[in-house]
């Protein structure tokens, strides 16, 4: 077979995130390679997370929504997702499909096989099982997990310990799995300054120290951890302040926690924010703290390290392999807050040290995190997978 390759990308939702950032600039990097057609289908993006829906729908003939693709379990609507996946799919004729998130990983990769695609591949940003939740939610995942991947050619990795949390589930082989880090725009973030106009309006003083974290308000990001750190270093760095980018479900919680442990004033909230202003709050901070209990490997991280900003972080799954301990930052144990708070108190205190993790941190990111090798990578594996089914692009 010759001709151009076709390739059909499945999420769940496009809500703003590093997984749908990661998959729409993979999919403008592919559109611009030749001898390549490339589709995407989502489902709607509800929540507080803010969408990249428009972002999609302006990229000529791209976007296919699907109602029906929501992120609960919902057996009706999952039936009729499953059954509309399989018609758009015989309808696009994709060479390959490539899914992303839980929802859109398990019925998108079995739409896939009943619709007669050649090449299955699904994209882990995240777990979607493991010790952040219970046995029986554990169990129902893992072994839907299971059951898709024996439609699955390979796995993509946005770190490598999902490949090790996989393979100790008995999901795949070890041949099938290629980690790619999560690239993006590189130069807002490794030209961000300290923008003292924009530290006025958020309400911050030249001489605050300023621990940022970038995350939607949610369960399992950590922020409660964070603030409870912050809480301990406080009365030692009395001009410490923590500025939260993002939004969600949990900003009412937050927002109690921070009155209980006296935390008034200390807090900043930037609220949504575009991805493409990110960088203009992480040249405000200092250091970055993601104190998260569950993601692959949060963008965050590399973001922070492109800025020249040491981070510390939980060793939840691929966190040290960017988050390299007393290289580019501090790796502590999740849940231990008084460890958090020792190594922010050290960063604080020590501006030779924040500077040295900041620019082995720049180097690291230059050299692993830019979008046209997460292209580059992803694509020479299409093109090694679809060779293998008589697929010339």
């Amino acid at each position: 077979m010759t001709g151009a390759m076709r390739v059909t990308h499945i999420i769940t939702r496009l809500v703003i995130g590093g997984a749908q950032e990661n998959t729409l600039a993979t999919i403008r990097g592919l559109r611009a390679k030749s001898g390549i057609e490339v589709n995407l289908i989502s489902g709607p993006t509800v929540g507080p997370e803010g969408s990249l829906e428009d972002d999609a729908a302006n990229i000529p003939g791209l976007l296919t929504l699907v109602p029906e693709l929501i992120r609960p379990v919902h057996p009706l609507k999952d039936f009729i997702a499953l059954r509309k996946l399989e018609k758009i799919l015989r309808e696009q004729k994709p060479d390959l499909v490539h899914t992303h998130s839980g929802k859109a990983g398990i019925l998108g990769r079995l739409a896939a096989k009943r619709a007669g695609v050649p090449v299955i591949i699904h994209h882990i940003h995240g777990p979607s099982f493991g010790n952040f939740q219970g046995a029986f939610a554990n169990f129902v995942f893992t072994a839907a997990e299971r059951h898709a991947s024996r439609v699955t050619d390979h796995f993509f990795c946005s770190a490598g310990a999902m490949t090790k949390l996989y393979l100790a589930a008995g999901i795949g082989k070890p041949e099938m799995f290629t980690r790619i880090f999560s690239g993006f725009d590189l130069e807002p973030f490794l030209n961000s300054t300290n923008d003292l106009a924009l530290r006025k309006k958020l309400g911050l003083a030249e001489n605050h120290f300023v621990i940022g974290k970038i995350a939607r308000l949610f369960k399992l990001k950590g922020h409660a951890d964070l603030l409870a750190a912050f809480a301990k270093i406080l009365p030692h760095v009395p001009h410490a302040r923590l500025l939260f980018i993002g939004d969600g479900a949990l900003r009412g919680e937050i927002e109690n926690q921070i009155r209980a442990l006296g935390l008034d004033g200390k807090v900043i909230f930037t609220g949504l924010v575009p991805p493409g202003d990110v960088a203009r709050y992480v040249g405000l901070m200092d250091c970055l703290a993601h104190l998260s209990y569950r993601e692959a490997l949060s963008r965050a991280l590399p973001q922070a390290l492109a800025a020249g900003k040491p981070v510390v972080a939980y060793d939840f799954d691929g966190a040290d392999e960017v988050c390299l301990e007393n290289e580019t930052g501090f790796i502590v144990r999740t849940g231990n807050t008084d460890a958090a708070a020792e190594k922010l108190l050290l960063l604080a205190r020590n501006s030779e040290l924040r500077s040295k993790f900041g620019l082995n941190g720049k180097n690291f990111v230059r050299e692993n995190f830019s979008v046209e090798k997460m292209v580059d990578d992803q694509y020479n594996v299409y093109l090694n997978l679809a060779a293998k089914r008589g697929i010339r692009a």
